[in-house]
């Protein structure tokens, strides 16, 4: 389920661009200058409501057939192609603990003061390593 379709009805403004709307997701409406900002401020404005209601333990609603969608004068139905887990990834700003081991000499080494604890072992870890190998 990482690929998600809905369709959008693109609005044509008065002033210029677009105003979108997602029949299935009544709390989705968003906007745009061109069709091309309008596309990509739809799937952002959809990213945001699928991955709300995900949060909130509400089902997904199914997207509407395109064929039974009827549209008026100045509006043009498009289908939004959603990626969950690509959304997720670029929105997910949550912290990972990692834990990692390290060969013992090497903590035995002093460490400057100053020194950035990564990059300095990182650095002595590569010099004792190429020497072991000639």
């Amino acid at each position: 389920m990482n690929k998600l379709f809905y369709p959008a009805i693109f609005h044509t403004a008065e002033e210029g661009g677009f105003w979108i709307t997602f029949p299935d997701l009544p709390e989705c409406m968003t906007q745009g200058n061109n069709m091309q900002e309008s596309y990509e401020m739809a799937v952002d404005a959809l990213g945001l409501a699928l991955t709300s209601r995900e949060q909130e333990k509400q089902p997904l609603p199914t997207a509407s057939d395109i064929n039974e969608i009827s549209v008026k004068e100045n509006e043009y139905c498009v289908i939004v192609e959603f990626d969950m887990l690509a959304y997720k990834k670029r929105n997910n700003s949550k912290a990972v603990k990692k834990t990692l081991s390290i060969p013992e000499w090497l903590m035995k080494k002093p460490l400057p003061s100053g020194s950035i604890f990564p990059r300095y072992y990182r650095k002595h870890y590569y010099k004792k390593s190429e020497t072991n190998y000639r």
